[in-house]
């Protein structure tokens, strides 16, 4: 009788890969990663071959009917479907639209990087619309520059890493031989002034009260407002408190954060002082079921995110009475300077923050500075105790770390 569109999603994947068959020479076949594409196999001079069609639900039943119909009437008119397939994608590899070489950079390169998904996203926002469908072989350096200029008037930060970005896919190209030589050459990046944003002790103190979860004048998510706090508590990156998960969390009151979550693709030992245990737990009536600590709002089951953070501090920052805006990322750097000003050593203030040691160092020197570690966030938050206007000795009324 055929496949229907239900029977179809209700194939589950199996060790092995699978085809079941629709109609005259069309499968559905399914792989044990839970892909599914549509396969046709026809005879030709005497032989059986295939031709893949697609895959599903992006080419839906009715589209690989449609597909296949056409390709049976080929057949029959003495034409082989699959290698005319062929050669038209032969043709289109040897002269790729932008869209194209997205994609073969994609699952050349991108895919296995860790910033890969976020490079690939910012090409989509910022100049797939402009040149998805024209030739790579097309783009001149001139392109390049008009388009960068019309970023630039938004956001010029952006423009430098668009500017990036396209450095890297037209040197792909050329190294895959769709171009001689990148037509990004010679081109300059605009000079960024880094942020320096450090919060005063009277602004610690305001941004430690609106996020209290009992302060309802500052409309933000409550579990927003507790890896607010967490970044300011142990230092480390938005991404990487958004992403914190209880698998992460161990009994000795370490934070493990796996190498594959860190910029520098080295492994973090975050010790986890009192007021850090104590967000953790107001967290977990919010994580309830979720492998992360803190969890969407929207996205049942998944992490908050980077951005979700920032809208926050966007839209609130004003309410919490102060005067120049801030980033979720300047409270990081707000604890790096403050362990300076209280005398930490800046190894030691270095590897709390998860940065890489240089040079030889980085080869001799195989220390874990978990003690050390420790000492600072310990000394760090006897500090903001005094800055937010609490007893150093309120600390022991904080909920400890269940185990």
């Amino acid at each position: 009788m055929g496949l229907t569109d239900l029977t179809i999603r209700k194939l589950a994947s199996k060790m092995q890969r699978y085809e079941i068959l629709d109609d005259n020479g069309l499968y559905i076949r399914v792989f044990p990663s839970g892909k599914k594409s549509w396969v046709f196999r026809y005879p030709f001079d005497g032989t059986y071959r295939r031709m893949t069609l697609g895959q599903y639900p992006g080419i839906s039943l009715a589209e690989a009917r449609e597909k296949h119909g056409q390709a049976m009437v080929d057949v029959q008119r003495g034409i082989d479907p699959g290698a005319e397939l062929q050669a038209i994608k032969a043709k289109r590899k040897a002269t790729p639209i932008f869209n194209d070489l997205l994609d073969e950079i994609w699952e050349v390169e991108l895919q296995r990087k860790k910033s890969g998904a976020a490079t690939r996203k910012l090409l989509e926002k910022d100049v797939v619309p402009a040149w998805g469908g024209r030739k790579v072989a097309d783009i001149k350096r001139r392109d390049i520059v008009l388009l960068l200029d019309k970023i630039h008037q938004r956001a010029p930060i952006v423009r430098n890493r668009v500017h990036g970005a396209l450095s890297r896919l037209f040197n792909f190209a050329a190294e895959r031989g769709v171009i001689d030589d990148s037509p990004c050459t010679r081109i300059r990046k605009v000079p960024e002034k880094p942020r320096t944003r450090v919060l005063t002790d009277d602004e610690i103190k305001m941004v430690w009260e609106a996020l209290d979860l009992e302060n309802k004048k500052i409309d933000v998510y409550r579990v927003s407002k507790l890896a607010l706090k967490m970044i300011l508590l142990t230092g480390q990156r938005p991404g990487e408190v958004c992403g914190m998960t209880w698998a992460e969390l161990s009994e000795d009151r370490f934070w493990n954060i796996p190498g594959e979550r860190m910029k520098n693709s080295e492994p973090n030992r975050v010790p986890l002082c009192p007021l850090a245990l104590d967000i953790i737990e107001q967290a977990r009536p919010y994580s309830s079921d979720c492998d992360f600590v803190f969890q969407s709002s929207y996205k049942p089951g998944q992490a908050i995110t980077r951005s979700a953070m920032t809208r926050a501090i966007n839209r609130h920052w004003s309410e919490m009475k102060i005067e120049q805006k801030f980033t979720p990322h300047d409270l990081r750097r707000t604890l790096r300077t403050r362990l300076a000003e209280m005398g930490v050593n800046d190894l030691v203030a270095e590897r709390v923050l998860g940065h890489k040691l240089q040079g030889m160092m980085a080869v001799y020197n195989r220390h874990s500075y978990d003690t050390e570690k420790r000492q600072a966030l310990l000394r760090w938050e006897d500090r903001l105790l005094e800055i937010v206007g609490f007893n150093v000795s309120d600390k022991s009324k904080v909920i400890q770390f269940r185990r």
